[in-house]
């Protein structure tokens, strides 16, 4: 029997520079897409930050005015049981209702500008691009 020889499978240099070229390409558009994709996430956090940082805000603000209406509340409950007849009963529960829609509108108006206020800034932070 006689043993045949195959020569050994060589890539031609040309065909390993392409491959080469392509492996290269390759990688510098994967390196690309992944600088591209961080700065995304990057700017993403950055206005869930801003958006967190505005309802925490409006979160208090709105905790604040609630505390204060139960107090005033309670202190007109305390003016109540002290009322000598029934017409100073209804002049303080007018009073007090009067009162509370004043302050009521005065505390919408607040809660309203501060959520202009934080969506504004949130429009600036998208606009200017992270880090801005």
């Amino acid at each position: 029997m006689i043993k045949g020889t195959t020569p050994p499978f060589e890539i031609p240099v040309e065909m390993r520079a392409v491959a080469e070229r392509s492996v290269e390409q390759a990688k510098l558009a994967f390196n690309n897409y992944m600088q591209a994709a961080q700065e995304a996430v990057s700017t993403f956090e950055e206005r869930v930050k801003a958006s967190q940082v505005g309802a925490q805000g409006m979160s208090k603000k709105a905790m604040n005015f609630a505390e204060r209406n139960v107090v005033s509340a309670f202190e007109f409950a305390q003016k109540v049981v002290q009322a000598k007849d029934i017409q100073e009963l209804v002049r303080m529960q007018t009073e007090f209702v009067q009162t509370q829609m004043q302050v009521l509108s005065e505390q919408i108006k607040d809660l309203g500008d501060t959520a202009t206020r934080t969506a504004m800034d949130s429009v600036k932070s998208a606009k200017n691009g992270p880090g801005a």
